[in-house]
């Protein structure tokens, strides 16, 4: 059997509506392919119970998170409900470098700006519900939210959706296990670019060479 090829890693950008199954899909395949690993924000908020510094988020300071900013250290950021977030970059790089793949569970608006910063290691996906009344009855079961927030959610969802065409691929998520072997699909076809095989330029020299 032959050595596997050096590749780049890539970041596979995951983004969707509220309640289209993102997440699921996101948890299933970092369960299935330990080729990919989750991308870890930076949050100025405090930690929730249970949740793990370097596993959920690296929390830091407003002011550091600031630093950070003026250094250059994020391939994006967003300030949520008075809170700011941002994707460290060395991280990301360094497991790219060595042919590792990182996964993203972002906003288009979180999309757009990793593309606008690292637009050759990007692939996107938008994750679609099969239907309105799906969606909806989605967000109804999976919270015991108030009327207003539903709306609020379904509102959010028709401005997420208007950006589907920004996307490379785009799922329609009616089956989770269908979606997860598409989703399965392009992450395969896409770690054997041509651009993303680094190894692959000596290697077809060294085959011509033993021709």
């Amino acid at each position: 059997m032959s050595e596997e090829i050096a590749r780049r890693g890539m970041m596979l950008v995951l983004s969707s509506p509220s309640g289209a199954g993102k997440t699921t899909l996101a948890r299933r395949l970092l369960e299935d392919d330990d080729g990919i690993e989750m991308s870890i924000s930076c949050t100025t908020r405090p930690p929730r119970p249970g949740e793990v510094e370097g596993k959920d988020y690296f929390f830091v300071d407003h002011d550091r998170f600031i630093e950070m900013q003026s250094e250059d250290a994020f391939l994006e950021w967003a300030v949520v409900f008075d809170n700011r977030y941002g994707t460290p970059r060395k991280p990301v790089e360094d497991a790219l470098a060595g042919g590792k793949d990182v996964l993203f569970d972002v906003d288009w608006q979180g999309a757009q700006k990793l593309r606008g910063n690292a637009a050759p290691d990007v692939v996107s996906v938008f994750v679609l519900p099969p239907s309105a009344q799906a969606l909806e009855e989605r967000l109804r079961q999976r919270a015991q939210d108030h009327e207003d927030v539903v709306q609020k959610r379904m509102q959010g969802a028709s401005n997420e959706i208007q950006h589907w065409n920004e996307y490379d691929y785009v799922l329609v998520n009616s089956d989770v296990d269908r979606s997860l072997t598409y989703l399965k699909a392009v992450l395969a076809a896409e770690r054997v670019r041509r651009d993303r095989q680094t190894g692959i330029a000596p290697f077809v020299k060294t085959l011509l060479a033993d021709l």
